[in-house]
């Protein structure tokens, strides 16, 4: 019979993982925003407006409006949608699995694309372009992803995806 271990004990000796969140929108003729990220030496410089969970009382939901919000100055009040989910495993700059939820940001207006207010020490510039357009600047793994979670956001279904290995296994 299996000893009793205090959840302190037991939680204290399980792996670590790290969480981030995201909201993907497109405009009004279905282009992907993405944002180009300040860091050059980044595996991926397009992302979506998104970050980690910095505080532990925080749910993904509100990390990815607060993210959208301190990136570009969108001030999200839609409904939470999830799109699908990704883990990352243990990778040697980074110690521990990573793991994301991708929430539907809906659609943006003209307006509301140039209201855009980057935070200059976290991104450059941002832009939409069809899927098929963002190839040449997206590995493969992101391109997939993309593919991935613009499928779970017009079926409904949501889509987990594995860096490095099949994407976009529907849930």
């Amino acid at each position: 019979m299996p000893q009793w271990i205090p959840p302190e004990q037991y939680s204290a000796a399980l792996p670590k993982a790290t969480v981030f969140a995201c909201l993907m929108f497109t405009d009004t003729a279905g282009r992907l925003l993405q944002l180009r990220s300040v860091e050059e030496q980044r595996l991926e410089r397009w992302q979506w407006p998104g970050g980690n969970l910095d505080d532990p009382a925080e749910t993904p939901w509100q990390v990815a409006v607060r993210e959208c919000r301190e990136e570009t100055g969108i001030e999200f009040g839609g409904e939470p949608r999830l799109l699908g989910m990704r883990f990352i495993p243990p990778r040697p700059y980074w110690p521990y699995g990573h793991l994301g939820f991708f929430f539907d940001g809906g659609v943006l207006s003209e307006a509301q694309l140039h209201a855009i207010r980057l935070d200059p020490s976290e991104h450059t510039r941002w832009e939409v372009r069809t899927l098929d357009a963002w190839r040449p600047d997206l590995d493969a793994d992101q391109f997939e992803r993309a593919a991935a979670f613009l499928q779970a956001r017009a079926t409904g279904t949501p889509c987990y995806v594995e860096t490095g290995n099949e994407p976009g296994r529907q849930l």
